[in-house]
């Protein structure tokens, strides 16, 4: 019997309710290294989303091939090689943008979003449900890269993909760049607003308490 696959479901859910990096916390380097500018952030999401629907569909085509001794080294062959091809049209095409988002792009081979859908869910199923399944990972990955990317260059900069968007201070207006917003710090603020959030309207991703504070007792009569 084929499988059955809801594909609107797999496609859709890893972007708010199942985000890889609001709920999994997969892929954070990235998150808060590459969103300086919303440029590097969009360009970081479609290198990461390609390289991801490729491997899960070579992955997946492999399957029943791939002797269970090896398959974690056989998947990050796949992945290395995908990542130096990504990175090759980055220098070839894009060289600022590659320059960068420097050796970031090479650490997507190490990636645990893109080495964990691999090894749950596309070494399980056929191409197709895989594909799927880890585009839409990598469209909820690229949600957040981009929104952060967006925040950042926005309050940092006054810009968007390096263009005048608010009036800034040094030329008649009204907005003075906020300078903490392009270190790293801003990033892990933007990223738990985020994670509060997404857990906020959906109350069922809060973990359960590790323990049980004891119950207050009164003094001793």
């Amino acid at each position: 019997m084929g499988e059955r696959i809801d594909f609107r479901a797999t496609l859709t859910n890893p972007l708010i309710r199942q985000n890889p990096v609001t709920l999994q916390i997969l892929g954070l380097c990235s998150a808060l290294a590459v969103t300086t500018t919303l440029a590097t952030a969009v360009t970081m999401s479609l290198s990461l989303t390609v390289v991801l629907t490729l491997a899960a569909g070579l992955v997946s085509l492999i399957r029943r091939h791939i002797p269970d001794t090896i398959r974690l080294i056989i998947q990050i062959l796949i992945v290395a090689s995908l990542v130096i091809v990504i990175d090759q049209v980055l220098q070839a095409f894009f060289a600022d943008i590659s320059r960068a988002l420097s050796v970031y792009v090479g650490l997507i081979t190490t990636n645990c979003l893109v080495l964990g859908r691999t090894e749950a869910y596309a070494r399980h199923h056929s191409p197709m449900p895989a594909m799927v399944d880890a585009f839409g990972n990598g469209l909820g990955y690229s949600f957040i890269l981009i929104v952060i990317g967006a925040v950042r260059e926005l309050f940092g900069k006054g810009e968007l993909f390096g263009y005048g968007v608010l009036p800034m201070a040094d030329a008649g207006g009204w907005f003075t760049p906020l300078s903490l917003m392009l270190l790293a710090p801003s990033a892990f603020f933007l990223l738990g607003f985020l994670v509060w959030t997404v857990r906020s309207l959906y109350p069922d991703q809060v973990e359960a308490p590790e323990h049980t504070p004891p119950l207050a007792t009164g003094p001793a009569e």
